[in-house]
């Protein structure tokens, strides 16, 4: 096998692997055990759902398109939207912030926080990379 046809079959197992990762997601989301299993999300959860489903569901749907073809341009374009995406799931979860750490000795709300302006950061980032990687053209 060809160094091309092994990082393609590599690249594929991912794609596949990230797949099955999203639908997992929902699956624990929406049916067993369900969001409401989770002790530290609150009621509030349910209007970051929206956003938060979007974003699954807009990179399963791109892992799948780049299991039939995933040259670099198109990989670049599917990333500026599944992280534009994202970043509105972040930004709406921020904005929500349907959680509760009652009783807790260590500040979970602030580390939340702290990890939500990260994601926000990374992923201002990484839409520049994509955008950049888009016009070139390269992987």
């Amino acid at each position: 096998m060809t160094d091309q046809a092994t990082g393609r079959a590599t690249r594929r197992g991912g794609y596949v692997a990230a797949v099955l990762l999203d639908v997992a997601a929902l699956v624990v989301i929406h049916g067993w055990p369900g969001w409401q299993a989770a002790p530290f999300l609150t009621p509030d959860t349910r209007d970051v759902l929206p956003a938060v489903d979007a974003a699954i569901v807009v990179g399963l749907v791109a892992n799948l398109v780049y299991l039939l073809a995933d040259p670099p341009r198109l990989r670049a374009l599917g990333d500026v939207v599944t992280t534009a995406v994202g970043l509105v799931a972040v930004v709406a979860v921020w904005r929500t912030f349907p959680f509760t750490f009652p009783g807790q000795t260590f500040d979970w709300a602030l580390l939340v926080r702290v990890l939500l302006v990260v994601a926000v950061v990374g992923s201002v980032i990484g839409i520049v990379v994509a955008l950049v990687r888009l016009v070139t053209g390269r992987r």
